[in-house]
């Protein structure tokens, strides 16, 4: 996909390309592997929060009283699709630490490759809120789409998605679903395989933060 879709957005900063080659390797340990995605997360939460509103409040600095302007990071929930998702969240945690988590708890059906739900937790008032869903991998795009669906009847002030990877196949059918939800991810890989993972991808995502198979 040469040229993604608007509301689709790599980021293609040289640290976060450097560090997802790297992630990519089949040989990394599942140190080496955690640890990039917790950085390469922290340079992600840079690009999804650029336009978060801010406002002016009064401090003093060594010299002088002055107006600076702040983020009000409580306003924000961070959403992992678990159980790969918390790989990106402390990297975004980092970022933002204010932020509220919401959980979502889906797995694949081995033989559909459709998303079921076993658990849902998400912070009060979420109409007052913004919220990134974060999960490694957008693949078939039925658990994010699964997961979007569910927050959206809470009726957030905004949904963003975050993945390290995704393919043509997961950018249609999430924006088929949900064409308001903007997508950032590190890269957009050729295809989906037989199976469901994107190739030429970097494997389970899940397996390789946590050293299950």
């Amino acid at each position: 996909m040469t040229h993604p879709p608007a509301q689709v957005h790599v980021v293609n900063h040289p640290l976060v390309q450097h560090k997802l080659t790297l992630m990519r390797r089949k040989d990394a340990s599942t140190n080496t592997f955690r640890t990039l995605l917790n950085e390469l997360s922290m340079l992600m939460a840079y690009e999804v929060t650029r336009d978060m509103p801010t406002q002016e409040i009064d401090i003093e600095t060594p010299l002088e009283r002055m107006k600076s302007r702040v983020i009000d990071g409580k306003k924000l929930v961070f959403v992992s699709i678990l159980r790969a998702g918390n790989g990106i969240l402390e990297g975004m945690l980092s970022v933002v630490p204010g932020a509220r988590v919401g959980h979502v708890g889906l797995y694949r059906d081995p033989n559909t490759l459709m998303a079921v739900e076993y658990y849902f937790k998400m912070p009060q008032d979420m109409q007052e809120r913004d919220i990134v869903v974060v999960d490694p991998m957008l693949a078939t795009g039925n658990s994010a789409i699964a997961a979007v669906a569910r927050l959206k009847a809470l009726k957030p002030k905004s949904i963003k998605f975050v993945c390290l990877l995704t393919c043509p196949e997961g950018v249609a059918a999430m924006q088929a679903a949900h064409p308001d939800v903007a997508i950032y991810t590190a890269a957009i890989d050729r295809q989906l395989n037989e199976h469901g993972y994107i190739l030429p991808g970097l494997g389970d995502a899940g397996d390789r933060i946590f050293g299950t198979k």
